[in-house]
């Protein structure tokens, strides 16, 4: 009839949503500020896929008493990398969705193909999504990492949907996608989109407990160093892994920022080599092999990554300041704690660092977040404020209040066996840390109730003390 218009079917017409790039919350409409965690401007349009394509994926499910259900914890397969397997908890869990990511470059591609090298070695069968590299590529870097065996598959393709039906028909012990970014399902959308990620992982996710086979992702990050994607990726899966270190040193670290089957505070040390990358399996005789005898405004601290102690060298660089604010250079450590013990110093310790740059580091790539640092930080600052070394025999650990204390730390005893291990003779520690337990270890302890009686046991000599430099 005329003057009638077609309408189009409520149902037949897709509708965007709007999701939240840091915590993956999801709104019908656009906001500046995402309602949910409050960040500015991080609300992206997507498509999600309909109700009829996500019913076509979906599986009839029987109820299921818990008491009947077989516990997998120790069917976990592990690699062969002693590194890789420690941060997994002791290897791989069947069904598994692992996500790994890190800075271009870093080794992720690397260290994955090195973890299928080792399933191979061990007569297992792996196929290998490679979604950004032709096969002539990856059999280069094989060669390399000296991959000769003949049960690594590769599929130089993008097509998940295609993937996992030959990854179906072969029953691989592993499959590896690299990259997530770069795959694309019927009903996701263009690759790399927020609606072709989420579905592209959610797809992975039903594949891997339906099959049992675990899965390993790479996805890319962003400038901020956050997995390129909304957070909600990290909530899909089951193991999320950051491979860090700088990329002009040979060090790596791959460090679980969540895990569903072990602990999150493990950290895997690598050493990037010409034929891929190496287990450190003595991780603080490495960070401290290159400490000068004599050096200033360098400590080491006894760290606990996880449940292995860790020795590291914090530097310190003091220098008199022309701008009108001084500047805090941080790397490898939490620059709020800086801030900390440098106004501490300040004030409850008589060194002026008012008009002074503070430069501190750590050693090696390694990132200390743990505040039994904060003495060694700033016991290396005045060392480079008075410009005189600390002894070299000497390790500092403890927690720095606002109001000058030094507080205890725990699991001291792992702490200080390492200490010694490596030939260290003196511990400057909080005293309050020796009326809780007394270690029995052959350091030469030195309790120190502030951090003003640290410093004097550090640097003594018949020099004129901080105070006499204030004005």
């Amino acid at each position: 009839m005329r003057g009638m218009t077609t309408r189009t079917p409520r149902h037949s017409r897709e509708r965007s949503n709007f999701a939240c790039k840091e915590c993956g919350n999801e709104t019908a409409k656009w906001a500046g500020r995402c309602p949910a965690c409050e960040a500015w401007n991080t609300l992206v349009e997507w498509t999600p896929a309909s109700g009829r394509a996500a019913a076509r994926t979906g599986v009839a499910t029987d109820v299921v008493d818990i008491g009947a259900v077989v516990s997998e914890d120790g069917a976990r397969q592990p690699l062969g990398i002693s590194e890789f397997d420690r941060v997994l908890g002791g290897g791989i869990v069947p069904g598994s969705l692992v996500l790994i990511g890190g800075d271009p470059g870093i080794g992720k591609s690397t260290l994955l193909l090195q973890a299928a090298g080792a399933l191979v070695g061990a007569g297992k069968t792996v196929f290998y999504l490679a979604g950004e590299e032709s096969a002539s590529q990856i059999k280069m870097r094989a060669e390399r990492l000296g991959i000769t065996g003949g049960n690594l598959l590769l599929y130089p393709g993008t097509n998940l949907d295609d993937a996992l039906g030959r990854a179906s028909d072969l029953l691989p012990a592993a499959l590896i996608v690299d990259s997530i970014q770069t795959v694309h399902t019927a009903e996701g959308g263009a690759p790399g989109s927020l609606s072709q990620l989420r579905e592209s992982t959610m797809t992975l996710m039903r594949w891997a407990k339906d099959t049992g086979i675990p899965v390993f992702v790479i996805g890319h990050v962003t400038k901020d160093g956050d997995i390129a994607g909304p957070r909600l990726l990290e909530h899909i899966v089951d193991v999320v892994l950051y491979l860090e270190g700088d990329r002009f040193s040979a060090y790596r670290l791959l460090r679980g920022v969540k895990n569903r089957f072990g602990s999150i505070d493990e950290v895997g040390v690598f050493e990037m080599a010409g034929d891929g990358l190496r287990a450190v399996d003595n991780p603080s005789e490495a960070f401290i092999a290159e400490r000068g005898q004599g050096a200033v405004g360098s400590c080491v601290v006894p760290t606990l990554e996880g449940s292995r102690p860790v020795l590291v060298e914090v530097q310190a660089l003091t220098s008199p300041t022309v701008a009108p604010v001084p500047r805090r250079i941080v790397n490898g450590l939490d620059s709020s704690r800086v801030q900390l013990v440098a106004a501490v110093l300040g004030r409850r310790a008589g060194v002026p660092l008012a008009g002074q740059d503070i430069i501190a580091s750590v050693v090696g790539g390694l990132r200390i977040s743990e505040p039994a640092a904060d003495l060694g930080l700033a016991l290396a600052i005045a060392s480079s404020h008075r410009d005189k070394p600390l002894p070299a025999d000497i390790v500092a650990l403890g927690e720095v209040g606002l109001t000058g204390e030094l507080r205890s730390v725990t699991h001291l005893e792992r702490r200080l066996n390492e200490a010694e291990r490596l030939g260290f003779k003196r511990c400057i520690l909080p005293e309050s840390t020796l009326q809780r337990q007394r270690p029995k270890i052959g350091l030469e302890l030195l309790p120190a109730a502030s951090l003003k009686d640290a410093i004097k046991l550090a640097l003594t000599d018949d020099e004129p003390s901080f105070e006499g430099d204030l004005p």
